[in-house]
């Protein structure tokens, strides 16, 4: 068994069916520079590519 890398396990999150998901980036400060289209895409959680999951899968074997 190994190790969980910490900032892993706070970046990504496993759901019941598997899909690794991650909150997408740049909804923190600069919002008013950004169309309300783009601030509304911010908001959802995206599901990280295969190459991903697999690097959480070695990273963070806890998730799973």
């Amino acid at each position: 068994m190994h190790k969980t890398r910490k900032s892993v396990s706070k970046r990504f999150k496993v759901t019941g069916s598997g899909k690794v998901v991650f909150r997408t980036s740049g909804k923190r400060h600069f919002l008013r520079n950004k169309s309300s289209k783009q601030r509304a895409k911010k908001g959802n959680d995206m599901v990280a590519s295969e190459g991903v999951k697999r690097f959480v899968k070695v990273a963070a074997p806890g998730l799973f």
